[in-house]
């Protein structure tokens, strides 16, 4: 899926400073949803979340491929991508989520067991 081909104002929308949230699914199936910060890279068609590699959301994903949705609202716009997700503990990974986490909000508190929800966007729904 090239993100790029939603426009300028879905780009936009996902470089704003929004509160977004998380939702995985709970053993049978209801969902959990969390207020997260989040980062998209257009260009890949990645979604970033940086949390801890014990919170309960890290722990929802367990196995890679886990399916998620991440949306964000402001008024009449939003935007949710749903997509496969993945735990990221590299550090090269672990710090480049930082960077772009810094770069839409403020620089994250030091977490040493910091891990990366990487989502690969597959389906993307909104008004923008």
């Amino acid at each position: 899926m090239d993100l790029a081909d939603l426009g300028d104002a879905f780009a936009a929308f996902w470089q704003e400073r929004h509160v977004c949230t998380l939702s995985t699914a709970r053993p049978g199936g209801p969902p959990h949803v969390v207020p997260v910060g989040a980062t998209l890279d257009l260009a890949s068609g990645i979604a970033r979340v940086i949390t801890s590699g014990t919170s309960h959301k890290a722990r929802l994903i367990g196995e890679p491929g886990a399916r998620v949705a991440l949306c964000q609202v402001d008024g009449r716009r939003w935007s949710t991508l749903e997509g496969r997700a993945v735990l990221r503990t590299e550090p090269e990974q672990v710090a480049d989520a930082e960077r772009r986490y810094a770069a839409r909000y403020k620089p994250p508190r030091v977490n040493p067991s910091r891990v990366v929800v990487e989502i690969h966007v597959t389906r993307v729904l909104g008004n923008v």
